[in-house]
């Protein structure tokens, strides 16, 4: 590999101001660029006392950020989109889904979660339960389903017998239900 890329990605500090620390979207960066095999240094920012040298590089942003290749990326989803595009196989696995479901089921699992377990008004309550239900009811519903490959290998197959949401390997789809 001649041209391997320099990147370095900023997270958010953990309250030690030095582990990572709690924030979604840094942790989705980070495994990114895990599952993709990159080597990569972190570099985690304290929030209550950040360097002038990270107010200079992307002023204004807060973590995640990333330098790649001395050009700094502050927006997560563009981030993503120009690690699939820049980290592409045959160097680095694919992470994008083949299926546009794979990408949109389950999509509003974390928002219903977040709604049902913050709730302060228990005439609410069931409601939010129900809601939060359904949305796990449709997710399992895809999962069971045979995707478009599986039927192709097996016409009578009733059950999927995948691993993850969009086959057997792991995707970006996988780790955004929970975020």
């Amino acid at each position: 590999m001649a041209n391997v890329p320099k990147i370095e990605l900023f997270v958010k500090a953990s309250d030690d101001a030095e582990s990572v620390g709690n924030c979604p979207f840094c942790q989705r960066l980070f495994m990114i660029l895990w599952l993709k095999g990159v080597n990569f240094t972190l570099t985690t920012v304290d929030m209550r006392r950040a360097p002038d040298v990270l107010k200079d590089l992307a002023p204004g942003s807060q973590p995640p950020f990333l330098l790649f290749n001395d050009e700094v990326k502050t927006d997560t989803n563009k981030i993503e989109e120009f690690l699939e595009e820049k980290l592409a196989p045959p160097t680095y696995p694919k992470l994008c889904c083949r299926y546009r479901e794979s990408n949109t089921t389950g999509q509003d699992i974390f928002r219903r979660f977040s709604a049902y377990i913050k709730n302060a008004n228990p005439k609410l309550n069931d409601g939010l339960e129900k809601q939060f239900l359904s949305t796990l009811v449709k997710l399992n519903q895809y999962l069971n389903s045979p995707l478009t490959h599986e039927m192709d290998k097996n016409p009578n197959i009733t059950e999927s017998t995948r691993l993850y949401l969009d086959g057997d390997t792991f995707t970006l789809a996988d780790f955004s239900k929970v975020s």
